[in-house]
Order: C-alpha cells, then structure tokens, then sequence
C-alpha cells in the first residue's frame, strides 16, 4: 500500500504561502561567573596536561623571540626576563645562531608559615638555534643586552641590500 503524505496547512495561512519567521541566535546563559571560571579551569587543565605535560619543571622554559627585517638588516629580539648578561652565550658556527642560557629557579619553601599554591615561573637551561640566510653579514654581528630583552642585529651584505639600477640611453 503506497501511502501519500497529508500536506498540513497551518490554518492562518493561505494555500500556497510560506511563514517566513527571523531567526535569532540564543546565547547561552550562565548562572553566575562561577561557571565560566570552571569552564576555564577545565579547558587550562586539558591543554597543560595534553600539550605541556612538562610545563612548570626543569627544562621546560623557552624564551619568546621575535625577528624582524628592515633593509639594511636582520634583528632578532628574545625576551629574558631574570637573567643577566653572563647567563647568555651566542654563538655563531656555519651560518648558524645559536642563543644558549640558563634560567635558576628562585623558589625557596624553608619558611615554614610559607606554601606555594601555584608556581607558573619557568626555569632551566635553554638553547634556540637559527639558520641565517647568506645575505648576513656573519663578521659585524652585534648583540646588546637591557632589562631582559636580548637584541642581536645581523646586518645585510652590501650585495643583499639592493639598489636602485639606472637605464642607459
């Protein structure tokens, strides 16, 4: 037996015409800020233990570095807080730059009416290693070390640089 569907018209409407009704998104309503805070809570536990599961232990710090280019060089920039200038080495060897340091932890708990409840400080030996491209001049190099940023220009061949070129008449 071969059933066809019964079309249900809603009484308000003429045959033939459709209800066209706006659509609104519902944002989701949270009792208080409590429940964000959870959320959040959950989502930094997941990605700590996922991804970092060393976060916070010996070895696990890495300094954020930035390099920029302008036309006549290379600058790269690392950000380095706690250290000074003799925790630093750099070092040059077959077109690659090397940033070496290490980062002691400070933490002291021999006070006994003192606990640490979160510790979220990095520390430990570090090493970031970049492949200079040939247009770096590698002889004129110059590092410079202020209030835990490292700067180290590596200036551009006089080949690299570019000029404008003249048309012969």
């Amino acid at each position: 037996m071969n059933a066809s569907p019964i079309p249900i018209i809603h009484p308000n409407l003429m045959e033939g015409t459709m209800a066209i009704t706006k659509y609104s998104v519902r944002r989701p309503s949270y009792r208080n800020w409590a429940d964000m805070e959870d959320v959040q809570n959950r989502l930094s536990r997941f990605f700590d233990d996922t991804f970092l599961p060393f976060q916070g232990r010996e070895g696990s710090w890495m300094p954020a570095v930035t390099v920029s280019e302008t036309k006549e060089a290379l600058l790269l920039t690392a950000e380095l807080p706690g250290l000074v200038e003799d925790d630093i080495s750099i070092e040059l060897e077959n077109n690659v730059l090397t940033i070496a340091g290490e980062k002691v932890e400070t933490r002291e708990e021999t006070d006994e009416e003192r606990k640490f409840h979160v510790y979220e400080r990095g520390f430990g030996a570090f090493s970031r290693s970049f492949t200079l491209p040939r247009t770096v001049d590698g002889q004129n190099i110059v590092a410079t070390f202020d209030n835990g940023v490292l700067s180290v220009r590596l200036p551009k061949v006089a080949e690299a640089k570019g000029r404008r070129i003249e048309i012969s008449k």
